[in-house]
């Protein structure tokens, strides 16, 4: 008999350790307390079979490090907002490519399927804005009519995303791939008869939310209370949140330090995801070909015919060109990326220099008044709330006292253009330097807001010097263009190097 993943090991756990004949199986005991696990007699702590994170579809690891993140291009754009700093990025997934047109075909059909009898314009606010492809001096309706959908571009990456609708993609993908894992471990049906709020969420799952298409009762439980149960997060079967990468992770993956590194010494700085400061290989078999897809010049989007320098006029399957010393293909070109930061100018001088981030805004499951999770929302998700100093007790904290933090170090009222002449707080509070319209004055905004997000990277219509990772762009989070693409990312967790190595 062929045992799958962990959840066969938990079985043969059970089988062995079930109060039977075979009672002279010896049990591991807790070096704590020296009670056995796995033993329903003393009440069954278990202790699950784990040996370390199975790797998502999709995926690559991404060792983690030290490294300089910000600027190593000249700032033609005197913006001054990627100062150069030292920051250490934990270990992590990342996609190997750019999610496809066909990756997120997959998701529009599917969220049709499931939610267009009643919520419609669920399918409807996925829908990618195609018509990012016009200009009114260019003739680009063919790409408006035929690139998402034509099988042409099914490898080619979506565009006309926002990112809303990226992190929406994430979500979806990560539901998607825990239901296969439990379907592969025998634990659940393939069940294409979910509708509206009866779909397959993993976090509903593991709060017991969710009981439809299963195809036994769970797994034997050693809590002689019951009999069986739901896999639960102990158990390291279900993979963490598919996500958007952060803005150091990204650039960390980009520049792949890890192909210029001897021991701890970096023997050459990178000016782009490839050694050297060339855009073309310097390889004696491919030499002179071009390294991504950009734009050359003034008018040159591919070059001459016969010829061609990168061979896209726009986009470019996913797959083109070389991938980084990571394997991690298109870095550079292609699509600019969306990432999970939000954007301030100071952020890289602000942010911590371990994992940095800024966009935390701390949430909490939204619970009735006995302390149970409440029901799931019209789509079958977990409902969450903003935590409060009220009902979660921040004044006891000392690493946050707020919900959202967004502006921390970076927007507050010290920073307000009219903090000199305001009368008063909430005259300060209504012009913040960086001002979101719902939140006050509908008449006054600002560039930048909450809602204005970070994209890396470089694309098919930029020049060479967006292609350096450490540049850094800016977009409102419900727009979108014809050359912004996203990947996704998983948090690394146990080991940084994998299998287990120190």
């Amino acid at each position: 008999m062929r045992l799958k993943g962990n959840i066969s090991k938990l079985l043969l756990v059970a089988f062995l350790t079930a109060p039977t004949a075979f009672t002279s199986c010896k049990k591991e005991r807790s070096g704590a307390t020296g009670w056995n696990y796995n033993d329903p007699k003393n009440g069954g702590f278990q202790k699950a079979p784990y040996l370390e994170q199975e790797t998502g579809p999709g995926l690559v690891l991404i060792e983690g490090g030290r490294f300089t993140m910000g600027r190593t291009e000249q700032d033609v754009t005197y913006e001054w907002n990627n100062i150069p700093r030292t920051v250490t990025v934990s270990s992590f997934y990342m996609d190997e490519v750019e999610i496809t047109n066909f990756f997120y075909l997959e998701y529009l059909y599917w969220l049709n399927r499931v939610y267009s009898a009643d919520y419609p314009e669920v399918f409807m606010q996925a829908l990618p804005d195609t018509l990012v492809w016009r200009e009114k001096l260019a003739f680009n309706e063919p790409y408006v009519e035929y690139y998402l959908r034509h099988p042409a571009y099914r490898d080619y990456p979506v565009v006309g995303v926002n990112w809303l609708q990226a992190n929406n993609f994430c979500a979806w993908r990560t539901d998607r791939v825990n239901e296969l894992i439990l379907i592969r471990e025998g634990l659940f049906e393939w069940n294409s008869n979910q509708i509206n709020e009866d779909n397959f969420n993993t976090e509903a799952y593991m709060l017991g939310q969710y009981e439809s298409g299963k195809r036994i009762d769970g797994l034997p439980d050693y809590n002689p209370n019951n009999e069986y149960r739901n896999v639960r997060m102990e158990d390291g079967i279900l993979l963490p949140k598919y996500r958007l990468p952060t803005e150091a992770e990204w650039e960390y993956a980009a520049f792949s330090l890890i192909g210029n590194t001897t021991a701890e010494l970096i023997t050459e700085r990178k000016l782009y995801p490839w050694t050297g400061h060339a855009v073309r290989n310097a390889d004696n078999k491919y030499m002179g070909q071009i390294l991504a897809n950009f734009k050359r010049d003034r008018g040159d989007n591919m070059g001459v015919a016969g010829k061609l320098n990168d061979a896209g006029d726009v986009t470019t399957p996913v797959f083109s060109y070389w991938p980084n010393d990571y394997g991690l293909y298109n870095m550079a070109g292609n699509v600019s990326e969306w990432v999970m930061d939000t954007y301030r100018p100071l952020s890289l001088e602000d942010n911590d220099d371990f994992r940095p981030f800024r966009g935390n805004v701390f949430q909490t499951k939204l619970l009735d008044e006995d302390g149970a999770i409440t029901e799931k929302d019209s789509l079958g998700k977990i409902i969450y709330r903003d935590v409060t100093p009220e009902l979660d007790n921040l004044a006891q904290r000392r690493n946050y006292r707020q919900s959202d933090n967004i502006n921390y170090l970076d927007g507050d009222r010290e920073s307000s253009i009219f903090y000199e002449s305001a009368d008063n707080f909430a005259e300060i509070a209504n012009r913040a330097m960086y001002h979101n319209p719902s939140e006050g004055d509908m008449n006054f905004n600002t560039l930048i807001s909450n809602r204005t997000k970070v994209y890396k990277g470089g694309s098919w219509k930029d020049r060479a010097y967006w292609l350096a990772p450490g540049t850094r762009r800016y977009l409102d989070e419900d727009q979108s263009t014809s050359d912004i693409g996203f990947r996704c990312a998983m948090t690394r967790v146990g080991s940084p190097i994998g299998l287990g190595k120190r």
